[in-house]
């Protein structure tokens, strides 16, 4: 049975600041979506609004298979399996990396997903036995990813991945990415400025401008209409 993420006529606000309104949104298990828009059009609002960030005011409705997240606090929302991985990557840098995957993992997970994580993320293969202050923006980058992974969620929540890296790590974390759905039955949800990553991964695509939901559709419909793109994000092709 696929598992549904549904986000249901959401607005948010800080304090008396509109950030978002009216938005809708599915993710499906298995599946990658993904959201585009300028500098503060929303992207990171939803996915701390998915998340119950406590900063956030919400109204609207957030939930898994029609059972509500809304009332739940954020630990609770990541038990049941919805991870989120910030744009400030948050790593322990006194840690090792191993030692930062193994405090992720989740009670019950199965024993074999340290090797799953590592095969779908190579990158973090040979950075175990490193601190996490020993690592570059693109490793920690990386790191969280697997990090997020150790507890099997069932969908994955991704801001901004790609800021400040190199074009080198870009690809090696777009071909990771692109891996999840299959290997753990998951959905995705990215949200990038970068225009070429998020329509390379996604199978859905959302633009959000001034917390507004402005289009939606397939990859190939937005990267077919530059007058569209030049409208709503200001970016051509990368």
């Amino acid at each position: 049975m696929t598992s549904t993420l549904t986000v249901t006529g959401l607005s948010a606000s800080y304090g008396l600041a509109s950030a978002l309104k009216s938005i809708d949104l599915r993710v499906e298990k298995g599946r990658c979506v993904g959201l585009l828009g300028r500098n503060g059009a929303g992207k990171t609002t939803l996915l701390k609004s998915i998340v119950a960030d406590p900063e956030i005011t919400v109204r609207g409705d957030v939930a898994i298979d029609g059972r509500s997240l809304r009332k739940l606090a954020t630990y609770k929302v990541a038990r049941l399996g919805v991870a989120w991985v910030p744009d400030t990557r948050r790593i322990f840098t006194r840690l090792t990396v191993a030692e930062n995957l193994d405090i992720a993992r989740r009670r019950g997970v199965a024993s074999d997903q340290l090797e799953r994580v590592l095969e779908a993320v190579p990158l973090v293969r040979g950075l175990l036995k490193r601190a996490g202050y020993e690592l570059s923006g693109g490793e920690q980058q990386a790191v969280t990813i697997a990090r997020a992974l150790m507890s099997a969620p069932d969908f994955l929540l991704l801001d901004e991945p790609t800021e400040g890296l190199s074009p080198l790590i870009v690809e090696q974390l777009q071909a990771s990415i692109a891996r999840l759905p299959e290997i753990f039955d998951l959905g995705v949800v990215v949200a990038e400025q970068n225009f070429r990553f998020v329509t390379d991964l996604a199978d859905e695509v959302h633009v959000l401008e001034t917390g507004e939901m402005v289009w939606s559709g397939t990859p190939e419909l937005l990267v077919s209409d530059p007058d569209l793109v030049d409208r709503h994000l200001s970016v051509g092709e990368k």
